[in-house]
């Protein structure tokens, strides 16, 4: 059983070595499955006598075999490396989120806004374009006035940095959120009509932050952004 661990580990080792430098969070849908697999068969001759050592080595080398050609399709044909990997899905535009894109990837805004935290960005009105790629990573490009050169270094005024919080998402008003921001349904309501929307199912996300400023995002239509006048909000 040593020698058995032994040399299935050194079959695992080679084999995922030679199947290239991704982390796991980098990983195409195919190559995770088959990584996923490869733990399995490797598992079963390494404390299993009585299977005979073969059976692992040699579906683990199939395995690696079908990667080889698998990769080798995508590299041959663009057509090919769509069906097995898909393609980079644009979540957000200058018009805003794009929502039928979030349905088709099974996606909601709570993973939308997690994602872009992930990047560093906390405002959705900040960005030009955010990216999900086919190996699940986001990437964002942040609207031209949000350049490296910091308003501090400029020396312009600027507000102190305010965190949005959600009052309506996916047609939902977040009722516990209304009374963190200090706000009512009548509020619900006057951004609905700035946005030229008459039912709250077709407001996708609607945001407040500590400066009041607010961001309503229709499901079909260019989101709009405003200051609403003389708020007295939370702080969260």
């Amino acid at each position: 059983m040593f020698l058995r661990a032994i040399i299935i580990y050194i079959v695992v080792l080679v084999v995922i070595r030679l199947m290239g430098k991704r982390q796991i969070g980098e990983m195409q849908p195919f190559e995770l499955v088959i990584t996923l697999i490869l733990a399995d068969l490797a598992c079963i001759p390494m404390s299993e006598i009585s299977v005979p050592l073969a059976h692992g080595v040699v579906p683990i080398i199939a395995l690696f075999v079908l990667h080889y050609v698998i990769c080798l399709l995508g590299r041959k044909s663009m057509k090919a490396r769509y069906i097995i990997s898909g393609r980079p899905a644009v979540l957000i535009t200058p018009q805003g989120i794009n929502y039928n894109e979030l349905v088709k990837l099974n996606m909601n805004l709570d993973d939308l806004i997690e994602s872009l935290r992930g990047c560093n960005v906390f405002c959705i009105d900040e960005v030009a374009y955010a990216i999900l790629e086919t190996n699940g990573k986001m990437c964002v490009i942040p609207k031209a006035g949000n350049s490296p050169v910091t308003k501090e270094d400029m020396r312009i005024k600027y507000e102190p940095s305010a965190l949005p919080v959600s009052l309506v998402m996916d047609g939902h008003v977040m009722k516990e959120n209304l009374r963190v921001a200090q706000v009512d349904e009548v509020f619900i309501e006057e951004c609905k009509s700035k946005c030229h929307v008459h039912k709250t199912k077709d407001i996708a996300l609607l945001t407040i932050d500590n400066n009041g400023k607010v961001f309503v995002q229709p499901k079909y239509s260019p989101y709009i952004t405003f200051t609403y006048p003389n708020y007295q909000g939370g702080n969260w």
